[in-house]
């Protein structure tokens, strides 16, 4: 792998959470950054404090579940800066409820953001990007401890990141002898704006507030706590990095200690 200076990652569902921690740590260490995510104003305002913190990063509004977007923001970041080192498909949605009264668009638009956006992410970086072509990168694919393990009211968000966990495991065998690795990242609890969301999905299945929801959450969490965006950031960090050559094929938990029951 060349040196951070010369590498360049494309970080996707970037504008905040997760996908930000993401972003401002690679470009914190050298490499070119270009993030999307569906809202054009928001992800303007997160390039805008991105460079202000001294990074090289660029952005444009991309929803990955439409494939002509994704060609084209691709398609803008090899323009900008040349072939694609680092691909991070982080961006998702929660999606959960009793699955008896889900409605069907709710289970076809969490698989869609989730599973489906990996699959056009990665195949896009891999022709247009020209990582195959180069026969070196990385494909960091944000999953989730719910992607190998199941939870009350969570089908769609479980199905679509258990297919996220097989989808990298397949594509890192297909691409073992290429110099590309393949690997998943997979948070637990962690304090985000969609963990929000998941909260008061929670409460209303336990029929609680949101405050009881949260210390229900958190004490099934062995170190006591959810885990920062940065916690995360800092495993993609290590894949994206040339120490992890051999790390390839693998499901790694972020979640203190929650994906061990």
């Amino acid at each position: 792998m060349t040196d951070n200076i010369e590498r360049t990652a494309i970080v996707t569902g970037a504008s905040n959470g997760i996908g930000r921690a993401i972003a401002a740590t690679l470009a914190a260490e050298g490499i070119r950054v270009h993030i999307c995510g569906r809202d054009a104003e928001t992800v303007e305002k997160t390039v805008t404090e991105l460079r202000a913190d001294g990074g090289q990063v660029s952005g444009q509004a991309c929803d990955v579940t439409k494939p002509d977007q994704v060609t084209a923001m691709v398609a803008d970041c090899v323009a900008r800066y040349g072939p694609v080192d680092i691909l991070v498909n982080n961006a998702g949605r929660p999606g959960g409820g009793i699955t008896a009264d889900i409605d069907n668009e709710l289970w076809y638009a969490t698989i869609d953001t989730n599973l489906n956006g990996v699959f056009l992410m990665s195949k896009s970086v891999l022709t247009e990007g020209r990582m195959t072509e180069r026969r070196n990168g990385r494909i960091i694919n944000i999953a989730s401890v719910w992607g190998k393990q199941g939870t009350i009211g969570g089908a769609p968000y479980a199905a679509a990141k258990h297919g996220v966990v097989g989808f990298s495991r397949c594509l890192a065998l297909e691409l073992a002898k290429t110099g590309i690795t393949v690997n998943a990242v997979c948070p637990g609890y962690v304090e985000t704006p969609m963990s929000v969301n998941v909260r008061a999905c929670q409460a209303g299945i336990w029929q609680v507030d949101e405050e009881e929801a949260l210390r229900r959450l958190a004490s099934d969490i062995p170190i006591g706590r959810y885990s920062e965006p940065e916690e995360v950031a800092w495993m993609v960090s290590y894949l994206a990095s040339p120490k992890a050559a051999s790390v390839t094929g693998q499901a790694l938990n972020v979640c203190g200690g929650f994906g061990v029951h």
